[in-house]
């Protein structure tokens, strides 16, 4: 009876320390604006801290940062590239890329994704 009390604590530990861990990476808020035949226009808010995980683009997607972002970029192997968005900043991505994980590394920020059907 012992050992499992030590066993139930010490899966419970982990289990703790592991939430606690993730507790503060907050995903991005998708708001869908707008979804005709052409195009769907989501609005993106990531928190500060926030992580977006990798994930591969459905579509072709013009991004439009609508304010100042601080993240870096972290490629399937691990290797992370710091980058800077101001306002107004437009970026291209193309069907089938791999989006690489994304973590706030700044304050909050909005963009929009427009996807091209």
């Amino acid at each position: 009876m012992l050992v499992s009390k030590r066993l139930f604590a010490a899966v419970a530990l982990l289990l703790t320390a592991a939430m606690s861990f993730y507790a503060g990476r907050q995903m991005p808020t998708m708001t869908e604006k707008l979804d005709n035949p052409r195009i769907t226009v989501t609005e993106s808010l990531t928190p500060a801290g926030g992580r977006r995980e990798s994930y591969t683009r459905p579509a072709d997607q013009l991004i439009v940062f609508l304010d100042d972002a601080q993240y870096e970029a972290v490629d399937a192997a691990g290797k992370a590239t710091p980058r800077q968005r101001k306002s107004g900043d437009i970026v291209w991505h193309s069907k089938g890329e791999t989006a690489p994980v994304l973590i706030n590394k700044g304050k909050a920020y909005r963009n929009l994704v427009i996807a091209f059907k």
